[in-house]
């Protein structure tokens, strides 16, 4: 299975988001022919008002209904381009709470997979900013893995990356592949992005698609300028990196191969060798 990672440069404007998704997808399709393409965190809306987030969020429809325009531009595009696509995540906007949300959908435009991010961003960084996602988001609880052609596939988001303990849970629950997208900011990106998801592909032994955000985005009622790293990759089940993105907008693939994850297992089977939970 051939996987893209797209790395967009988003803003709190849904529309011009959405085009430069359809553009980046147009091309990635039409260059390298993937059959999974992911897109990466919160790109919908990204940095903006709190008012702006939950204008821009959509409600969920039921399985089979009809979503919002960012709902059914995924669907569209899998349906269109005969492929799985992941849709990074969106903001999910559900009764007073948004939630951080990943929608995942089949060539046939059927959803297979919902996660809500587990682990919110309230922290500070080296500069000085703080973030505080709670104030707008709700977390999720669940473990997700849903089936993409013979792969199992699981979902974590952006900074869940730092919690070894549900990519375990994600392979025990099967997994073979874990989607990551991202809004990694600059400073703790340079610093932590690739050696956390090398560290995490070691770990579970596991393929690592990580879509991220790149570049500049205004913040708040204050409009403070922040950065997003970028770089998005693929790393291999021993750790490699095997394809990175450049600067900018743009994409990243690989050929996902069962064989060298089943090698790998077989030869160092740590899951069976584990001792704490």
């Amino acid at each position: 299975m051939r996987v893209a990672v797209i790395q967009m440069s988003p803003d709190e404007v849904k529309a011009q988001n959405i085009a430069q998704a359809r553009g980046l997808i147009d091309a990635v399709v039409a260059a390298e022919k993937p059959d999974f393409i992911a897109l990466p965190e919160i790109w919908t809306c990204l940095g903006g008002t709190r008012a702006q987030k939950f204008a821009q969020a959509e409600a969920l429809p039921a399985p089979g209904g009809q979503g919002g325009e960012a709902y059914e531009f995924l669907r569209g595009m899998a349906k269109a381009h005969n492929l799985f696509v992941h849709g990074g995540s969106i903001g999910e906007l559900a009764g007073d709470r948004l939630y951080n949300t990943t929608l995942v959908f089949s060539p046939a435009g059927e959803e297979l997979a919902r996660y809500r991010k587990i682990h919110l961003f309230d922290i500070t960084t080296p500069d000085g900013q703080g973030y505080k996602e709670s104030a707008a988001y709700g977390a999720g609880e669940q473990v997700v893995t849903f089936m993409a052609g013979d792969t199992r596939v699981g979902l974590a988001i952006c900074y869940d990356l730092r919690f070894p303990e549900l990519f375990l849970a994600l392979r025990r629950a099967g997994a073979e592949l874990i989607i990551l997208p991202a809004a990694f900011t600059l400073q703790t990106g340079k610093d932590h992005w690739e050696v956390l998801l090398r560290a995490r592909a070691i770990e579970t032994q596991c393929w690592i698609a990580a879509p991220a955000c790149t570049g500049a985005h205004k913040e708040g009622s204050s409009g403070e300028t922040r950065f997003t790293y970028g770089h998005s990759l693929i790393a291999d089940p021993w750790g490699h990196v095997v394809a990175k993105a450049s600067d900018g907008p743009g994409w990243a693939t690989a050929v996902i191969g069962k064989a060298l994850m089943a090698r790998i297992r077989a030869g160092m089977p740590v899951l069976e060798h584990r001792k704490l939970t």
